[in-house]
């Protein structure tokens, strides 16, 4: 392939909305991705009316095990799908998996693989934590930012 070709594919991802582009030419393939940018919304706090000066019951306050798991949820990440594919939890069927829930991660530590169109994807950590639960099951098909770990930030 040629380099200019090759600047001008780089100058088309940078520019678009896409995350990853493949072409294969010739018997010569070239694969360009960048990362994906994180998805935050803010959802605007809603008033709820007075229930006591409407003559209704007021709810119970939380209880103190109830406050323990909203601080503890604070602290927990959701790992995304970054795309459509069969899930794997090692790099093949006799290996170790990558990671077990209690396993400490650091940042670009592989957490497991994604098959997409026949190629293998590895996903790696983007927070240093540990896995709390893992919520896909090997060899599972997994959608677009469907959530795949939840991650205990340190």
């Amino acid at each position: 392939m040629d380099l200019n070709y090759v600047k001008k594919l780089i100058k088309l991802l940078d520019t678009s909305d896409l995350a990853e582009i493949e072409i294969e030419e010739e018997g010569s393939k070239i694969r360009l991705s960048k990362p994906r940018p994180k998805i935050t919304q803010n959802i605007p706090a809603v008033q709820l009316p007075n229930l006591a000066a409407q003559g209704l019951p007021a709810q119970a306050a939380p209880k103190a095990e109830e406050k323990k798991e909203e601080a503890k949820a604070e602290n927990i990440i959701e790992v995304r799908s970054p795309m459509v594919g069969t899930f794997y939890r090692s790099p093949s069927p006799d290996a170790d998996a990558y990671v077990n829930v209690g396993t400490e991660i650091k940042p670009g530590k592989t957490i497991c693989i994604i098959e997409a169109m026949k190629l293998m994807n590895e996903i790696e950590a983007e927070v240093a934590g540990k896995i709390v639960k893992i919520l896909v099951e090997n060899g599972q098909a997994v959608e677009f930012d469907q959530v795949l770990f939840h991650v205990e930030k340190k």
